[in-house]
């Protein structure tokens, strides 16, 4: 690899090209073997545009340090709750910037690389831990282990409200499931999902595929948009959230931040979907999950279908 005359400044966020990353993620890499050349690869990325502080990568790599601390005895996922919602504050881009890959490759090969061998590795002998995908690293943005968690807080936040961001992030099946489906992209919809799972009425990974199946098939006569209309969100106030990162403080560690102040979701068009997706849910069938009626005597009344595992 060449090194570009601009090399990205130390404490800042540059863009690292798919074909960089993907080069230096060998299997030795993969399975702990052998180190990530991050400096090598700051070395042929792009510098960041502009001096702005949206562009500080000291916040990023505190949040990732704080989220180890806090996590090392639990499970290491239990992190993406806490840590989803703060780097959502941070790291104050837009979703058009969101959607370069480069800028996440940065950040998982350059800045925190630890932090996804952390987050993904699994352990092996000694300290080695093991990485079983290169698009935790370098991947599609529902994979990579930096842009899920923005993009699970952008589109689980209503207005400048983080907490149905953090209860979606609780729930593993809601960032292995229903993060790639197209129903996302509505957000009375992200918001009607988040208020079935703090009523349970949705728990497992199967009853988020079954509904969303279930949703699709139903819009050539129910269309969602008309049943439960969003308004529209307010970019300048967007604008002026992302702008204010020069002067906003740090995330706080022990309580939730503020997004922008951009709209929130209706009340009215959330209850709708949350009545027209439970009657869905009351109709399709959920793969895995037998009918009582057709279940044996002996296996009656025990459920199969466990909350919280992956299909």
């Amino acid at each position: 690899m060449k090194a570009t005359k601009n090399m990205v400044p130390e404490g800042r966020i540059g863009r690292l090209s798919d074909s960089a990353a993907l080069r230096v993620l060998t299997s030795g890499v993969l399975r702990g073997f052998e180190q990530i050349p991050s400096r090598r690869l700051q070395e042929v990325s792009t510098p960041p545009p502009g001096a702005s502080e949206r562009w500080d990568s000291t916040a990023i790599r505190d949040l990732c340090n704080e989220a180890m601390r806090r996590f090392r005895e639990g499970s290491p996922a239990a992190s993406d709750a806490w840590l989803a919602p703060r780097l959502h504050y941070s790291l104050r881009i837009t979703r058009a910037e969101a959607s370069e890959s480069a800028l996440w490759n940065f950040l998982a090969l350059c800045v925190a690389p630890d932090f996804v061998q952390w987050r993904w590795g699994r352990p092996k002998d000694g300290e080695r831990r093991e990485v079983g995908q290169a698009a935790r690293f370098c991947g599609p943005w529902f994979n990579q282990c930096f842009s899920r968690l923005w993009w699970a807080a952008e589109i689980f936040r209503n207005g400048k409200d983080y907490e149905p961001a953090e209860i979606a992030c609780r729930n593993q099946d809601v960032l292995n499931t229903y993060l790639r489906q197209e129903l996302v992209t509505y957000r009375p919809a992200a918001q009607a999902v988040v208020r079935m799972l703090e009523r349970e009425v949705v728990r497992t990974g199967r009853q988020l595929n079954a509904l969303t199946q279930g949703a699709y098939a139903a819009s050539a006569t129910k269309i969602y948009e008309v049943l439960a209309p969003d308004e529209l969100q307010d970019f300048g106030a967007l604008q002026d959230w992302i702008d204010s990162r020069d002067t906003a403080g740090a995330a706080p560690h022990d309580r939730l931040p503020l997004g922008p102040d951009d709209g929130g979701v209706g009340e009215q068009s959330v209850e709708t979907l949350v009545e027209w997706f439970e009657e869905l849910l009351s109709v399709v069938k959920v793969r895995g999950k037998r009918d009582e009626a057709e279940e044996p005597p002996a296996t009656r009344g025990v459920s199969l279908d466990k909350p919280g595992v992956s299909p």
